[in-house]
């Protein structure tokens, strides 16, 4: 009865994880077999170098860079704004903070991460761009600085969380060595606990990193729909995920050139993060091998 148990329990895990393997690979091939229906209309090379993006005009131009920039725009802003927040709670709750204070923050703070993310986006077009504004003359009403800034608050709990859980593992032989040869609790956390963590802290930033990409609501109702390529975040920007559902929600003829645009920008997307993600790895490995 028990050999019976364990080979059915042994079968479910193996079909879960078949079952995750071929909803993969059935995405990736959606993606790829109609990114190369686009491509055999599409120069490539106008796809990667072309500055305009307008495939829903009459004067039709397929140059991912708009959206490219976008995208990479935001996902700049947000991480500057929630890896210095994130990690400095992660220092403080694993180094500084009482038992009971870190048992009830910590739960608070990865509240933020179960709040609807078009929540954030009307919190970013409704309250964050209005300050903004007083800050910023001439800022836009839809601008990537207030999209990505909110995208930073969301993505907070991804670094804080997984940093602190990093943080707490590091043995406390590692602290006590630090204490013993003199150093301030300052000098051990920033020193000894963080090098000692640091494959943790990278795979934080690593998810935080991927989340902000992969954001859509927020962009696509705080930052605008217009692609353009450019560097200035006060201006409205077209993030790669706001086109694909803008183009979803509309109505664009299944099958046309100008719907099977959402599916190369949509592989664009996954090559890039894939790209991001092997590096990371590579970055990952060679921090656990330094302090192994």
């Amino acid at each position: 009865m028990r050999k019976i148990k364990e080979l059915v329990i042994e079968r479910s895990l193996l079909l879960s994880a078949l079952i995750t393997i071929a909803i993969t690979v059935g995405i990736v091939l959606v993606l790829t077999i109609e990114a190369f229906h686009f491509f055999s209309e599409v120069s490539i090379i106008d796809f990667l170098t072309d500055p305009q993006w307008t495939p829903l005009f009459v004067d039709k131009h397929y140059g991912i860079l708009p959206l490219l920039s976008g995208t990479l725009l935001t996902s700049f802003i947000a991480i500057s704004v929630a890896l210095p927040i994130g990690l400095s709670i992660s220092i403080y709750l694993s180094e500084y903070a009482p038992k009971g204070f870190r048992k009830t923050v910590k739960p608070l703070l990865e509240l933020l991460a179960a709040v609807p993310t078009v929540v954030y986006g009307f919190f970013a077009l409704i309250v964050v761009t209005p300050i903004l504004q007083q800050i910023i003359p001439g800022l836009s009403g839809f601008n990537s600085l207030s999209a990505g800034f909110v995208m930073g608050i969301m993505i907070i709990p991804y670094i804080s969380s997984i940093s602190e859980d990093a943080l707490h593992a590091v043995p406390n032989a590692l602290r006590e060595a630090s204490f013993g040869m003199g150093a301030t609790k300052l000098q051990t956390a920033f020193k000894v606990v963080v090098p000692a963590a640091s494959s943790g802290i990278i795979v934080s930033i690593i998810l935080a990193i991927s989340r902000a990409i992969g954001e859509t609501m927020i962009v696509a109702v705080a930052a605008g729909q217009q692609p353009r390529l450019t560097l200035d975040p006060t201006v409205p920007v077209e993030t790669i995920t706001a086109y694909i559902v803008q183009v979803s929600l509309g109505d664009v003829e299944h099958g046309s050139v100008e719907y099977r645009t959402i599916f190369a920008a949509g592989i664009t997307l996954f090559v890039f993060t894939f790209l991001l993600n092997t590096l990371s790895y590579r970055i990952r490995k060679k921090y656990q091998e330094r302090y192994e």
